[in-house]
């Protein structure tokens, strides 16, 4: 069996070339994402021009097993239904600007634990000074719900040690949450 070689991407003239680390149940794979130049992709599954399909090129994937030797599983390209993505982010030290307005008064940045899948996000919910997680989850319908310096690691693969996003946005119905501990 051949080693597949990786793809040369050359985007179009209005596009550009995204390195996105994206959460399954089961799998962690990332890649790279040819979007439109005018797309902002950390919210981009959260808007109505979000893809069905999310193809990654030069995709790795790994599959977090406790005492498994790490080896990821290289794709040349690779299809995601975007109904299967838990949750999603910029890898660094590529990022974009903050989607909301640090000075808009009465906003809070909670503390708050997610568990996705096996992974372990320590980050911060930004919500209005009278919430609570809570009452957050209860009220809010979005499919997709954005997560601030962001510290991810997996206790199944302490080798990965952490890594630290200034964004993500999780998949709100399958993640769990907590108050952050420590």
């Amino acid at each position: 069996m051949t080693t597949p070689e990786k793809i040369t991407l050359t985007p179009a003239a209005d596009e550009k070339v995204v390195p996105l680390m994206v959460y399954l149940p089961g799998k962690l794979v990332w890649g790279d994402a040819v979007v439109k130049e005018a797309i902002r992709v950390s919210t981009w599954l959260r808007t109505n021009v979000a893809p069905e399909v999310l193809t990654l090129f030069n995709a790795k994937m790994l599959i977090p097993a406790a005492g498994a030797k790490l080896k990821p599983i290289f794709q040349p390209e690779l299809s995601i239904f975007v109904s299967q993505i838990i949750a999603y982010h910029l890898i660094p030290p590529h990022q974009e600007p903050p989607d909301f307005d640090p000075t808009e008064p009465n906003r809070i940045m909670e503390p708050v634990t997610l568990w996705v899948d096996t992974f372990r996000m320590e980050g911060h919910l930004r919500l209005s000074a009278l919430s609570s997680v809570k009452k957050y989850l209860d009220v809010t319908r979005e499919a997709f719900t954005s997560i601030y310096d962001v510290e991810i690691s997996n206790p199944l693969l302490p080798e990965m040690g952490t890594l630290k996003v200034p964004y993500l946005i999780v998949r709100q119905n399958l993640a769990l949450y907590g108050k952050k501990t420590g």
